[in-house]
């Protein structure tokens, strides 16, 4: 696990970076909002070719959840602190001009949970990075604050079933997580002129490692505890949120009572070690790869391994259970 290893240890490297670059905006943020990771960052495997995809999350003022404690001035400063860390550090400049740089109130990412203008407002995005793949920058208490309440809005119904609580509601967001992302690359994915064609792959190759564990770790980990428990508790969820995607799969790797899955996993970890190893290039090596006919189908069929090894971990940790049932129809 040489690969996953290094880039757990240089993630940690840069976030320390990161961190101390920030104490200046404690004194903006105070005790009002957090900033998180999400990306590779979040998952805890950045590489020296990783750029850095931030969300601002707030608490409301009290009594009035349509009013942010950190007022629209005290953002502006925020957002200009992380611009400079971005260039101090060497970051690349935030994508889309810095569109998705967005400050969300706890209540924006709670009240929105199934309602049309969920997708809109990103609120999805970023209420379910938050839970599968992010890593808190400045901001702690609020930061888990953020998590226990979205995970409380989606066990809403835990109190009448303690004993034996599913978390559907929560894994048909990560499955329409999922399939937005499928769908946004079909859609915006070009396939000429040759360059942009192997750029196109390169997402794909991408969405089929990073997006797919990102999504599937966490309906695996979710599986396997209410195998264990014929629940899943709030703390399960909390739990799992705290783990990076291969640090779920590890934790499954350790439990003795999960033999069944533990092969698939085991094949999981080694194909994603050798996704970490080819993405490890420059974008412009990515390019050229993916040019190449011979290797570029090489790469895919990568991806369908690893697709199937997931789909075979899946089957075995929700065998007989009324979840997987309910995650295929």
């Amino acid at each position: 696990m040489g690969g996953l290893e290094s880039r757990r240890r240089y993630s940690d490297e840069r976030v320390a970076q990161i961190r101390k670059c920030l104490r200046p905006a404690r004194s903006i943020v105070g005790n009002h909002a957090c900033i998180y990771a999400t990306g590779s960052f979040g998952r805890g495997e950045a590489g020296s070719n990783s750029d850095l995809d931030l969300f601002i999350a707030g608490r409301n003022a009290r009594g009035k959840s349509k009013e942010r404690k950190l007022t629209n001035l005290k953002e502006i400063q925020l957002k200009a602190t992380l611009i400079d860390m971005c260039g101090e550090l060497s970051f690349p400049a935030f994508s889309g001009d810095g569109e998705y740089l967005a400050h969300y109130s706890i209540h924006n990412l709670t009240d929105t949970l199934g309602k049309p203008n969920d997708d809109s407002t990103n609120t999805f995005t970023a209420r379910l990075l938050l839970l599968l793949e992010s890593r808190c920058l400045l901001g702690d208490k609020v930061y888990a604050e953020a998590k226990r309440k979205v995970i409380l809005e989606y066990w809403r119904d835990y109190l009448d079933h303690t004993g034996s609580f599913s978390p559907a509601f929560l894994c048909n967001d990560i499955l329409r997580l999922w399939r937005t992302f499928c769908v946004n690359y079909e859609a915006r994915t070009k396939r000429d002129p040759p360059d942009q064609k192997a750029k196109g792959k390169i997402k794909n190759y991408k969405l089929k490692h990073s997006r797919l564990l990102t999504c599937y770790s966490a309906v695996l980990f979710l599986l396997v505890r209410l195998k264990q428990n014929r629940t899943v508790s709030p703390e399960d969820a909390f739990e799992m949120s705290e783990l990076s995607p291969t640090l779920r799969l590890q934790r499954i790797l350790d439990d003795p009572q999960q033999q069944d899955v533990h092969a698939s996993i085991q094949r999981l970890l080694v194909c994603y070690e050798r996704f970490l190893d080819v993405t490890n290039d420059t974008n412009a090596e990515l390019v050229k790869m993916f040019m190449d006919p011979e290797q570029s189908r090489e790469r895919m069929r990568q991806a369908s391994e690893f697709g199937e090894a997931m789909f075979e971990a899946l089957r075995s940790a929700g065998k007989d259970s009324p979840l997987y049932r309910l995650l295929v129809v």
